[in-house]
C-alpha cells in the first residue's frame, strides 16, 4: 500500500510540474498567442468547475457523501484540484505562506529574503534577511513590496510586523515588541523542559484554555478547541514524525505546526503569539 501511495504522489508531482512547464511556455508567446492560450485554459477550467461543483453538491447532500468528501479532500491531488477551481478556501496561514513564496524570488533577486514566522488574527509576523534587513532605501522598498503583496492577496491581513533576526523559527523574542511578558496580556506558561513531543501541554487561564505543541525546536500555541465541535484537544494524539495533531473525540487531524485542518481544509485551529524568555514559555491569548 505504501508503495502505491508513493507512486501516486510521484505521479501527481510530475503532472503538476508539466502544468507549470506548460504555463511558463505560454508566457514566452507573443501577446496574441498568450491571449488565445489563456482563453482556452479559462474555458476548460470553467467547464470542469461546473461538473466538480455538481459532484460536491451531491456529496454534501448525503451524510455518507459528506464523509467521503472529507476523505477525498484529504488527498493532496484532490485538494489541489478543488483549490484551483476555488471550491475550497485555504486557511489564512496557508494563503499568507503562498504570498510569501510568491514574493520570495523577487526578494532573492535583490539579495534578500523573507521568512514567515507566525500569523495571528489580522497580523503577520515576518523576518527579513540579507539586503532586506537594513535601513537603506532599497531595504525599505523590499519591505514595502512584501506588505503590498500581502494586503493585495490576503485582505484579511491588516498589520505586518517585522521581527529582529534572532534564533528560533517560531519563537518571537520579547525585545521584538518592546514589552515585558507580564504586560499586554502575556501569560506565564511552562518551562521548555516540561514540554513533550508526545502530547500537547495544557495551560489554563480564567478565560481561556490553551495548548502548547512542541515539535523539535518549533513551538506553537493554540486555543484548546477542536474546530469541529470546540471540544478540548489536550488529550489528542501528537505525531512528531508526521507533524500532526489528531482530536481525541472525532479524529479531526491538524498540521501541528500551522493549525491547518487536514480533515476539513476550511477549518483551522486558532493560534496565539508565543515567546520564550530564560527557558520559560509565555503566551498571549487573543
Amino acid at each position: 500500500m505504501m508503495g502505491n501511495t508513493t507512486v501516486l504522489v510521484d505521479e501527481f508531482e510530475t503532472l503538476a510540474e508539466r502544468v507549470d512547464q506548460a504555463v511558463n511556455e505560454v508566457r514566452t508567446l507573443d501577446e496574441a498567442g498568450q491571449a488565445k492560450a489563456l482563453a482556452l485554459k479559462s474555458a476548460v477550467e470553467a467547464f470542469h468547475k461546473v461538473g466538480l461543483t455538481k459532484i460536491i453538491q451531491r456529496l454534501k447532500a448525503d451524510p455518507r457523501g459528506k464523509e467521503l468528501l472529507f476523505e477525498l479532500v484529504d488527498e493532496p491531488s484532490v485538494y489541489a484540484l478543488f483549490a484551483m477551481h476555488g471550491l475550497v478556501r485555504a486557511d489564512l496561514p496557508t494563503r499568507v505562506s503562498r504570498v510569501i513564496d510568491m514574493v520570495r524570488p523577487y526578494m532573492q533577486s535583490h539579495g534578500g529574503d523573507v521568512e514567515l514566522v507566525n500569523v495571528n488574527g489580522e497580523t503577520v509576523f515576518v523576518k527579513l534577511h540579507g539586503a532586506c534587513n537594513g535601513c537603506s532605501m532599497s531595504a525599505v522598498t523590499l519591505r514595502n513590496g512584501v506588505e503590498e503583496s500581502l494586503r493585495e492577496h490576503v485582505p484579511e491581513i491588516k498589520h505586518i510586523e517585522v521581527l529582529p533576526n534572532e534564533p528560533g523559527p517560531t519563537i518571537i523574542p520579547l525585545e521584538a515588541i518592546g514589552v515585558q511578558p507580564k504586560e499586554a496580556g502575556w501569560i506565564k506558561g511552562p518551562n521548555l523542559a516540561d514540554l513533550s513531543e508526545s502530547r500537547p501541554y495544557r495551560l489554563d487561564t480564567p478565560d481561556t484554555s490553551i495548548i502548547i505543541v512542541k515539535l523539535g525546536q518549533q513551538l506553537s500555541a493554540y486555543r484548546n478547541q477542536c474546530a469541529h465541535q470546540a471540544l478540548p484537544l489536550d488529550g489528542g494524539i501528537l505525531d512528531a514524525e508526521a507533524g500532526t495533531l489528531t482530536c481525541p473525540w472525532h479524529g479531526f487531524c491538524y498540521d501541528a505546526r500551522t493549525g491547518e485542518c487536514f480533515t476539513a481544509p476550511q477549518a483551522q485551529l486558532e493560534p496565539f503569539p508565543l515567546r520564550v524568555e530564560d527557558g520559560v514559555v509565555w503566551v498571549r491569548p487573543g
